[in-house]
């Protein structure tokens, strides 16, 4: 688990290198990390859809997922910030992919 519990608050549109795209639900923080990324060939494009997201209750059951299941970078600690990996959040079936759906519907993304 991450040392630093981050709150997301946007949703943005990844591209990946095939053209194919998909939906995260996010922050700044990890949106610039996202910037990096396509920079560095890992993702082709990343764009912010929807700034300062409610914080409903399936928006706190995906980020408390996404904080317990994955080492989130922070642009500041991570020592290769310059070069950072690209891990795309998997959203398991059941209580976790509803709420990430749940959030781009009440968001009228997707």
């Amino acid at each position: 688990m991450s040392a630093k519990y981050q709150q997301f608050n946007l949703i943005e549109e990844v591209t990946r290198n095939d053209g194919s795209k998909y939906y995260e639900i996010s922050n700044i923080n990890q949106n610039g990390i996202a910037e990096m990324a396509a920079d560095n060939g890992k993702i082709k494009e990343v764009r912010i859809l929807k700034l300062n997201i409610a914080r409903t209750k399936q928006l706190q059951i995906y980020e408390k997922y996404i904080n317990e299941t994955y080492d989130l970078q922070t642009l500041l600690l991570e020592s290769d910030w310059r070069n950072p990996k690209w891990i795309e959040w998997e959203k398991p079936d059941g209580k976790i992919k509803d709420a990430y759906l749940a959030i781009l519907k009440a968001n009228k993304v997707g």
